[in-house]
């Protein structure tokens, strides 16, 4: 697989010999966008197929602002990048965009590598079947957790598992509220005063009867504590909400930008996945509940919405919006697996099909279906996905695009294989997402929608930026 590099997109010496490339790009575009033949494009371009080995002279194709900015919010991020370094004109079509955030945003799987670097990331792009290299910041994205993506924003946890956001595309990193802030950790001083260790307690809001305390080197407390997490944008208040699914047991604790420590929600547990939708945060649980928790008020309140028998193969389940605003049920089912192999065979884990379900608009009905049509799914540890194939003519419809999130796998046996891959829901049949030789087992690879657009700061004191 070829790498490349962000700097390298964005060169101006670079794009000599893109130039035609991306001109051929707008104008198989344009036609489609104004609805004529393209033939009768020819006035708006001036020299458009000259010579591929010249340098970036001449005239770059005359369109009006609004028709670029209308095409390039249609272009993957690469190619939105490149356009944008093309001429005056492009790049003024592709800052306004940026300002706006009228971009389009494509799902690419983010990995690392250990040819590429302790701190650098690779980002598979699924229309070009190529990667970029993409330096972060400190400490190094290899020595990280990666516990979730939304938005465009990494959430990981550093060696000392504390938690940050990370902008992969922009470098902005805000680290979250310390984890000592959550209600079933608490640290521990040396005779100096410095943390060295944490005590995990097995506090829930349904027992009674707990279990002594554990006690974790700084390093280790993320390897049994950290599931999944994600960061939602509030539109009611302009913020962002941060949601933690963690142990014992996959509780919920979440922090609101600004917040200097954790909320935890002692309702239930066992969950495996949240969205945010209409001022609610939806969370699906293994057992098959779907609750839905309003977070707007001084207490928080649990509604039950459906509740669905647990598949005995299933072991995670998850909750997706369709871009209509519909909801998605799914079971990752897995039958074909090893976890006491014999001498000399590895742990192996493997998912074989997808049950899918749609929650009927009343919420109290659940529909099995078979077939997404034209569309498509992102599962894993990346807020889950649903899009549709005919706005992303370089996905497989009706199939499930699909990485590792096994917590025994993410976290436990670090060094194992990763299942992930595309299923199509045809036939159950699988395809490799990319050779398992070009990507660390550690941290696992992960969904993500790149964006540009960052965070802000100005109500979020207790939020700091991390240099």
């Amino acid at each position: 697989m070829e790498l490349s590099s962000v700097a390298s997109m964005m060169s101006l010496g670079s794009l000599a010999i893109e130039r035609t490339y991306l001109c051929s790009l707008v104008f198989r575009v344009l036609p489609k966008l104004l609805g004529f033949a393209p033939s009768s494009l020819k006035k708006f371009c001036k020299d458009v197929h000259q010579p591929r080995t010249e340098t970036i002279v001449g005239t770059s194709p005359e369109l009006p602002q609004d028709v670029l900015m209308g095409i390039f919010a249609t272009l993957e991020m690469p190619d939105f990048i490149r356009a944008g370094a093309v001429c005056l004109s492009w790049h003024s079509a592709y800052a306004s965009l940026r300002s706006l955030g009228q971009y389009k945003l494509w799902p690419c799987l983010l990995y690392t590598s250990e040819s590429a670097g302790d701190s650098s990331a690779c980002l598979y792009s699924l229309t070009e079947r190529r990667s970029y290299k993409l330096t972060l910041p400190e400490p190094p994205i290899r020595s990280r957790c990666l516990i979730g993506s939304s938005h465009g924003w990494l959430l990981t946890v550093d060696e000392r598992s504390e938690m940050h956001l990370l902008n992969p595309i922009t470098c902005e990193q805000i680290a979250l509220p310390s984890v000592t802030t959550l209600e079933q950790v608490k640290p521990i001083f040396d005779e100096y005063g410095v943390l060295h260790k944490y005590e995990l307690s097995w506090l829930t809001g349904r027992a009674t009867h707990y279990s002594s305390p554990l006690i974790f080197a700084l390093d280790k407390l993320r390897d049994e504590f950290h599931y999944k997490a994600f960061v939602f944008p509030d539109t009611s208040t302009g913020s962002y909400i941060v949601v933690l699914i963690h142990n014992p047991v996959r509780q919920i604790s979440f922090a609101r930008l600004g917040d200097d420590k954790w909320t935890w929600l002692p309702h239930h547990l066992l969950y495996c996945d949240c969205i945010y939708k209409d001022g609610l945060l939806y969370a699906v649980s293994i057992t098959g509940d779907l609750h839905t928790f309003d977070l707007s008020g001084p207490t928080v309140a649990m509604n039950t919405i459906i509740s669905i028998q647990r598949d005995v193969d299933c072991e995670y389940a998850y909750i997706v919006q369709s871009p209509s605003g519909d909801l998605l049920f799914i079971w990752r089912l897995f039958e074909d697996l090893k976890l006491e192999p014999d001498p000399g065979e590895t742990v192996f884990w493997n998912t074989t099909k997808f049950r899918i379900y749609e929650v009927e608009a009343a919420g109290s009905k659940l529909k099995e279906i078979n077939c997404l049509r034209d569309h498509v799914l992102f599962l894993g540890h990346n807020e889950s996905l649903r899009l549709s194939a005919e706005e992303y003519p370089s996905l497989k419809a009706n199939h499930v695009y699909f990485t590792d999130d096994n917590m025994l796998w993410t976290l436990g046996f670090k060094n194992n294989h990763r299942d992930m891959g595309i299923l199509n829901l045809d036939d159950n049949s699988k395809e490799e997402l990319v050779s398992s030789q070009l990507c660390s087992n550690f941290p696992a690879p992960i969904w993500i929608t790149p964006d540009f657009r960052n965070m802000n700061l100005a109500s979020g004191a207790a939020y700091k930026m991390v240099q």
